[in-house]
């Protein structure tokens, strides 16, 4: 299976040009990776939260959609849907939730701020916390787990939403068998920030942005705007910390970059400095804003993007891989014979062994090979769930065997992984785990 990567987008209006320049643009480009499989949804169910206007909910999926098609997402090549159009997240959400502690929601960070920010004023620590707040962390869970994500394109500040997804993931496989991808955060550490009118960083807090798609005419008003120094024509004019030039420097190649940071060093007007700002910003933006206009004006074109987007991951993933967890959680058929009844007919094969990580109460990390309930294998203790999560999977693939001492313990090159369960001898071992490799074969 090649890398996927998900990326959640909230619907909240129009993006301005620090979204763009910042995320939309790298993900597109990122997107066109053919080792690659990209998953982009518009995260409206997570809007919900924290808006309840129905006709600002609507308005925002629209703009939001179009703007991402608009600068070049391509349907036919991504994963491009609607959350609300993938009715399983909610399934597997109620699922998640019923191995989620509420030790560790209790601990996410939107809920811990809200409720500081009641103890503050005085007031319950719940005041206005609603179930959908709280829950947050489970249904973005949901959604990197139902497509079985490796990596999660985030700010520093949503690795906690990752880091709980796996041990979401992890007390399910560990209860139920290995089902679960544990995905990885991508921190976005070198996520370029663009500068608004004032020179502080672009944000709609800020009320100092510049709209991705404003007509031509207001973009050079905003661009006009941008605060300068009172530096005259001729002086020279510095380029560290000019919210002018970062943003030229965004959109212009290295030669033109050149060429303006020496225009800067020879005194260029700032007049004329704005101009050039705005003609190679809006070279890059108006094809963009007119395919933005012609989508926006379709707005049924978009809805049919969107809702086969959602059929077709449906199809291929989620209605299967729900069938799949449904079976292991026990919702069953109640006409199939149940597993721990005469186990399986005579001709059928017996079930490979499965691996299970897990996290103890001493924070460390976890694995055990078993074959129905004799453990083959109990892993030692990690410090992180990836070096957990590599053993098992050089354990899995069959390209590595590993060498068992006179002790029964199982080293792979000099790192000690594992010991032997009772009364396993390193032979059933290791023919466990080649039958295990010719299964994913």
């Amino acid at each position: 299976m090649s890398l996927r990567v998900l990326t959640g987008i909230k619907p909240t209006g129009v993006p301005h040009l620090g979204n763009y320049v910042g995320a939309i643009r790298p993900a597109v480009a990122a997107s066109a990776d053919h080792g690659v499989e990209s998953f982009f949804f518009l995260a409206d169910y997570h809007a919900l939260i924290s808006t309840q206007d129905p006709g600002r909910v609507q308005r925002s999926t629209l703009e939001i959609a179009a703007s991402w098609l608009a600068c070049g997402l391509d349907p036919a090549r991504v994963a491009f849907y609607r959350q609300s159009d993938v009715p399983e997240t909610t399934e597997l959400t109620w699922l998640l939730s019923c191995v989620a502690g509420k030790g560790l929601l209790n601990r996410a960070h939107a809920y811990k701020a809200a409720v500081d920010r009641n103890r503050a004023e005085g007031g319950d620590d719940d005041a206005g916390v609603t179930a959908g707040l709280y829950m947050y962390p489970v249904l973005m869970a949901a959604d990197i787990l139902l497509f079985n994500a490796h990596r999660v394109p985030v700010g520093r500040d949503q690795v906690q939403h990752i880091e709980m997804a796996r041990d979401f993931a992890q007390r399910f496989n560990h209860l139920y068998g290995e089902h679960f991808t544990l995905p990885e955060a991508a921190i976005e550490e070198q996520v370029a920030t663009l500068p608004g009118l004032d020179g502080r960083k672009m944000s709609k807090s800020y009320d100092n942005v510049i709209p991705l798609f404003a007509p031509r005419a207001e973009l050079r008003r905003l661009v006009f705007s941008i605060v300068t120094d009172s530096r005259a024509p001729g002086e020279p004019k510095e380029t560290e910390g000019s919210a002018l030039f970062q943003l030229y420097q965004a959109f212009a190649g290295a030669e033109e970059t050149g060429r303006m940071r020496a225009a800067f060093e020879e005194g260029i007007a700032w007049g004329e400095a704005k101009e050039r700002l705005f003609e190679r910003i809006d070279a890059e933006l108006a094809p963009l804003r007119e395919r933005y206009d012609a989508l926006v004006a379709d707005p049924g074109g978009i809805e049919r993007i969107l809702r086969e987007g959602g059929e077709r991951l449906r199809d291929v993933h989620a209605r299967p891989f729900l069938a799949r967890l449904r079976h292991a959680v026990g919702l069953r058929d109640l006409s199939l014979r149940d597993a721990g009844d005469a186990r399986s007919d005579a001709g059928a094969a017996p079930a490979p062994p499965v691996f299970k990580q897990y996290r103890e109460a001493d924070g460390r990390f976890h694995f055990k090979l078993v074959d129905g309930d004799r453990v083959l294998l109990q892993g030692e203790g990690f410090e992180s769930p990836r070096d957990c999560g590599r053993a098992v999977a050089v354990l899995k693939s069959g390209t590595v065997a590993p060498r068992i001492d006179g002790a029964g313990r199982a080293w792979l090159d000099d790192v000690a992984v594992g010991s032997l369960g009772a009364g396993v001898d390193p032979d059933a071992l290791l023919a466990a785990l080649a039958r295990l490799a010719g299964e994913a074969e």
